[in-house]
């Protein structure tokens, strides 16, 4: 072979190969976690995904070794003034060019059976997993400090205790 056609083959080859080592095209930004108190059970993690790509893109799952159940969750407004802390099992769109935001009073990531206490300065490994950018490993500080944006709730009060807890290990992971 000579060295020409050696050339054009791996050139080829790395044609072939680049899109394996192409740029995610979602960004996180600004990602905390916090629990209500030293002994809590569970936590929560708060951070904003930007997705920087010409078509949306869908976060559909979590996972994190800090937690022995870890979800996709939102608040739904109950009526009365009640709101409930629910699994979205289908995950969120992320739209091209945009930035969804998951606070505090909205949609955030649940930790659940926290596998050691979360102090102030700790670190939480979380990888959210995409439908299409496929996994993102994020390693989010634990912020006690933060306060919370005007309107949002608080998960020191929130009523866990109805969670279904029977979804556990039905999640496919991508």
């Amino acid at each position: 072979m000579s060295f020409k056609s050696l050339s054009l083959s791996a050139a080829l080859i790395f044609a072939i190969a680049a899109p394996a080592f192409a740029e995610s095209k979602i960004m996180i930004h600004d990602a905390y976690a916090r629990v209500a108190s030293k002994a809590a059970k569970t936590g929560a993690a708060f951070l904003e995904v930007h997705n920087m790509g010409d078509e949306e893109d869908r976060l559909i799952d979590v996972r994190s070794d800090a937690a022995a159940k870890v979800e996709l969750h939102t608040h739904k407004d109950m009526g009365d003034g009640i709101m409930k802390m629910m699994h979205v099992e289908e995950g969120f769109a992320i739209p091209a060019g945009e930035t969804h935001a998951l606070a505090r009073g909205g949609d955030h990531v649940m930790l659940m059976g926290l596998t050691s206490r979360l102090a102030h300065g700790d670190e939480v490994n979380v990888t959210l997993v995409f439908e299409k950018a496929g996994e993102i490993a994020v390693t989010i500080p634990v912020d006690l400090e933060r306060k919370a944006d005007h309107g949002a709730m608080d998960h020191s009060n929130m009523d866990h205790s109805e969670m279904d807890e029977s979804a556990e290990g039905k999640h496919a992971h991508h």
